[in-house]
């Protein structure tokens, strides 16, 4: 199994985008991200930075209903 990410963006401009997504709600849920290689966060870490994420989309898609 190769060690490249496989994460495919829609719209790969949107990278840049995604990324400060990340780091923000990684900031608020307290977790220490870093640009680039993160394989040192716990999957509790991980999954609170993902859920974050999550939660942040749903209101903001509830919010232009």
């Amino acid at each position: 199994m190769s060690n490249k990410n496989s994460n495919k963006l829609n719209v790969p401009e949107a990278r840049s985008a995604m990324d400060k997504f990340k780091m923000e709600a990684a900031s608020e849920v307290g977790v220490n991200l870093k640009e680039g290689y993160n394989g040192d966060l716990t999957s509790r870490e991980a999954g609170s930075v993902g859920g974050q994420m999550v939660k942040k989309m749903i209101e903001s898609y509830e919010k232009n209903l």
